[in-house]
């Protein structure tokens, strides 16, 4: 029997969403070199690293490069100092583990896209529309059917539970694994308290697990009180520890979209059919992944110290008041948005100029998310990312970032208050 490749990966788009908006915008710099672009379309962070996470970093090298002090192979599930740090951050939000429900990562996106490995193939999957294209390509790749729960302007982008599909007998049928992220990438909204429990009891009732991306949770106000606030950790939802894996990532946390790390936390009490799903991704990281680095993991241990959060959250206000120019500036033109105020994107409408939009004249107005993009690539210099990337109700969108720098941020909140008036 010959070889064969794997047909999923024709149901996927031609190219990873990215990979599209850097080859438009290279193009254009290419016909273009006299403009100047600001990128504010890939989620990738600007601030540096701080000086004590560095730090840790010279120090951990130098122990590489001393016999006594030398490391070779480290534990796949992480070092047992970073666990250790991990759980302590976990504890200021009432949440209790287990160091062994801890695994520490290259990163959540690895993780994201590796978990269907411990569940049955013929395991369905629910995803968001808008979704992070992780969560669908992956599942994709695996051949499980996926349906969508559509997060739109009528429910603010969160989504409630949806009500089942039918069988050929007329039977509900409810999905096996369901990918939530809050707060959200792409939208920017967040799940209150109430909303995730409603999650939460869905799945307990259905046998579901939730898949849950923690990755933006530094971004969250505390002082939000609607619907009891907004949750750091799904796990702060009572029951959610016999249904839900978690993820998280220092990237934006800590700025380390370069040094990867992250972490994902499966509980004991989580188990299907009497077995344990932290003890079987506790397998397959033993076969299939090796650990990240011993520098990286000091690196991260680092970030979770009394002088590493204060530099992490310098950071973050950073961003937060960078989200908080582009929302101002939206606000200003009346262009309708979600996000800035719990995470550094802003989900915006794609809207013409006034000018256009009074003149009556179809040729000018964008008529999809790709189309607005080119105009804001091609007449403004901004680059954002369609929201039609992001699935079929992300149609009418295009997402920006807070992740630039001030100067930047600024002077691309002027051109489009410029361009939208």
């Amino acid at each position: 029997m010959a070889a064969k490749v794997n047909h999923n990966f024709s149901m996927l788009s031609e190219s990873y969403l990215f990979s599209e908006v850097a080859r438009r915008v290279a193009a254009f710099e290419k016909a273009h070199p006299e403009r100047e672009i600001i990128r504010m379309g890939i989620g990738d962070v600007t601030r540096p690293l701080p000086p004590v996470i560095v730090e840790a970093m010279v120090h951990a090298s130098e122990e590489m490069g001393d016999s006594a002090t030398f490391r070779g192979y480290g534990p796949e599930q992480g070092y047992p100092f970073l666990r250790e740090a991990v759980r302590g951050y976990y504890r200021r939000s009432g949440v209790e583990l287990d160091v062994d429900e801890i695994f520490i990562s290259d990163g959540a996106k690895s993780d994201l896209g590796n978990i269907g490995d411990i569940f049955d193939p013929a395991c369905s999957v629910l995803v968001t529309d808008p979704v992070y294209p992780v969560y669908l390509d992956t599942s994709i790749m695996s051949g499980r059917k996926v349906s969508y729960a559509a997060a739109t302007r009528e429910n603010h982008f969160r989504p409630a539970p949806p009500d089942p599909e039918r069988d050929a007998d007329g039977n509900p049928v409810y999905p096996d694994l369901i990918f939530l992220c809050s707060p959200n990438n792409p939208t920017g909204a967040a799940m209150n308290r109430k909303e995730l429990s409603d999650w939460v009891c869905y799945a307990k009732e259905h046998g579901s697990v939730i898949l849950f991306d923690a990755a933006y949770e530094c971004f969250i106000d505390e002082t939000e009180t609607e619907g009891g606030g907004i949750p750091h950790s799904i796990y702060e939802i009572p029951g959610a520890k016999s249904c839900a894996i978690e993820f998280c990532s220092l990237s934006k946390k800590a700025g380390f979209t370069g040094l990867r790390c992250g972490y994902t936390v499966i509980p004991k009490e989580l188990r299907l059919d009497g077995i344990s799903l932290r003890d079987l991704w506790f397998r397959r990281q033993s076969t299939r992944f090796n650990g990240a680095s011993y520098i990286t993991q000091r690196a991260a241990e680092a970030v979770f110290t009394e002088e590493g959060e204060k530099a992490v959250q310098e950071n973050l206000r950073y961003y937060r008041e960078n989200a908080a120019i582009l929302a101002g500036m939206l606000d200003d033109c009346g262009i309708y948005y979600t996000g800035g105020k719990h995470s550094p994107y802003i989900w915006m409408e794609c809207r013409p100029p006034v000018k256009m939009a009074a003149s009556g004249s179809q040729e000018n107005l964008p008529c999809t998310s790709w189309d607005f993009f080119d105009r804001l690539l091609q007449e403004v210099g901004v680059v954002g990312t369609p929201g039609s990337g992001f699935g079929t109700a992300g149609e009418g969108y295009i997402r920006l970032t807070a992740f630039s720098t001030r100067e930047k941020t600024e002077t691309a909140a002027e051109r489009l208050l410029k361009y939208f008036r």
